[in-house]
């Protein structure tokens, strides 16, 4: 893309972003230069960069007279105030609520600064345009996107991110669905409306501010925020979550896998205790069907399941097909309050339950083949 420069950083030493999610490829802050006869910065970076960043923008050389803000998070805004001292004359781009966190997290809102934007206003550079959309929810209030309407590219704020620094060679869906899920996936309502509104864009190239611009089958990319975003699946197959105190529950789950497996269905199984969670989320979502397996726990059930099904609860987990494994050596109450912690859930369809009574015996194998046939179409 002519006259557009990435002049953001790579993070190489956080281990978790946003203190819960494992980055072993490290974390992106983009930020980038549009240069048309004047030149409008996009955003900042995380405040262990900022230096780096300013740095970045003189070798580009550059004296930008605009910085646009399309998103308030501090791993994006960090650099705004001394952005601003370093260039008195630049112009400070967002709408009205930009510019109400601007004020909560620098003590000022730039008044004599402000350019401020709403849903489909436009920033003349000189030969080159901003358009500006409202993303509200995306995953902030304040968010906003921009398309350059000379190069087709998108400046989509924090959508179409992934975890990983620009180095990171792994599937761009995967971590991309981890992101999505664990940062976005509650605001499906909203995702679908910017897609509704970017629908008509002659898009060339997206530029997210986190993980790589996003330039061929754009198709694809739309198509799985879409499927995200509308809460289907993406695939066909299990997902099975559990946790087991002294192997009993492990053990049958690991029956279930088996007979599944036997008949052609993918599973993908996840021990809560030892598994980076937000994988186990990411998978929930993916596939089209889901099996919670779990002890009672002191009348209520094992911590780890009560935060796995929390966080399903929070991103508007839906349109599935669940089943259960309970575990309960004189009392198990487990299915009963996993179903009741997913009540509250839109369009799902429950299924059979496997009860063991401390250990596996011959009625526990039956109930396990039943929940097997329920699970497999």
């Amino acid at each position: 893309m002519k006259e557009i420069i990435n002049i953001g950083v790579n993070d190489y030493d956080i281990d978790l972003f946003e203190g819960q999610y494992v980055v072993p490829d490290g974390m992106a802050y983009n930020s980038y230069v549009v240069k048309g006869e004047k030149v409008a910065v996009t955003d900042s970076v995380d405040g262990r960069f900022v230096s780096v960043w300013l740095d970045n923008m003189e070798k580009a050389g550059v004296k930008p007279d605009y910085l646009v803000i399309h998103h308030m998070e501090p791993d994006h805004s960090a650099g705004i105030k001394a952005f601003a001292e370093k260039y008195p004359d630049a112009k400070l781009v967002g709408n009205s609520k930009t510019f109400v966190l601007l004020g909560e997290f620098f003590g000022t809102d730039f008044s004599d600064r402000q350019v401020v934007v709403k849903d489909g206003d436009v920033l003349d550079l000189g030969g080159r345009t901003l358009k500006f959309f409202t993303a509200p929810m995306v995953h902030w209030p304040e968010v906003m996107m921009s398309f350059d309407e000379e190069s087709g590219a998108l400046f989509s704020a924090d959508a179409f991110g992934r975890f990983g620094a620009l180095t990171a060679t792994d599937d761009w869906a995967c971590e991309a669905r981890r992101y999505y899920f664990g940062i976005v996936g509650k605001f499906g309502a909203q995702v679908q409306a910017v897609l509704k509104k970017l629908s008509a864009l002659p898009i060339k190239a997206i530029c997210p501010l986190h993980g790589p611009v996003l330039s061929e089958n754009l198709p694809y990319y739309l198509g799985l925020y879409n499927t995200w975003s509308s809460y289907a699946a993406e695939a066909k197959g299990v997902t099975i979550a559990f946790t087991s105190v002294y192997g009993h529950t492990a053990d049958a789950v690991r029956m279930l896998e088996k007979e599944l497996t036997a008949a052609g269905v993918k599973v993908a199984l996840f021990d809560l205790a030892r598994c980076d969670m937000a994988e186990a989320m990411e998978d929930a979502f993916k596939y089209d069907r889901l099996v919670l397996a779990t002890t009672t726990y002191c009348g209520n059930i094992f911590p780890f399941m009560q935060t796995f099904i929390n966080a399903l609860v929070e991103h508007g987990y839906r349109n599935r097909k669940v089943g259960f494994i309970e575990n309960g050596s004189w009392a198990p109450v487990a299915a009963k309050i996993m179903r009741g912690m997913l009540e509250g859930c839109k369009d799902l369809t429950f299924v059979g339950v496997a009860t063991l009574h401390s250990a596996i015996n011959d009625e526990t194998k039956a109930q396990i083949k039943a929940l097997a046939n329920e699970m497999k179409e």
